[in-house]
């Protein structure tokens, strides 16, 4: 079982990023999956949720309305939009699995 995200980077404020995450050894399709976040320093923030289907998604109040989340489970990955960053939104982003399996996390920094 593995989850492998990708797409983090350095950023400015009011920019773009898409995060990616592929999945393997399990099946993608059966499971809710989520998007969550650590900030330095703090502890782990779920960000977005999405159910198997991909017809339905949550949002934390600090992503409604800048991030988007998605998935294809053809090509079993999980995607996360965000669009309008901000420096707050800097932290390692994690995709998950509803039981809590997680990935090694890729790093975000919104910093001019």
């Amino acid at each position: 079982v593995q989850l492998v995200e990708s797409g983090g980077g350095l950023v400015q404020p009011g920019e773009s990023l898409r995060l990616s995450c592929a999945a393997s050894g399990f099946t993608f399709s059966s499971y809710g999956m989520r998007w969550v976040r650590q900030a330095p320093g703090k502890g782990l923030e779920w960000v977005s949720a999405i159910n198997p289907g991909g017809s339905r998604t949550n949002y934390a109040d600090s992503a409604k309305g800048r991030f988007t989340i998605s998935r294809d489970n053809v090509k079993k990955t999980l995607y996360l939009q965000m669009n309008s960053l901000r420096p707050d939104d800097t932290a390692v982003y994690y995709c998950a699995r509803v039981d809590g399996f997680r990935g090694q996390g890729t790093q975000v920094t919104v910093s001019s």
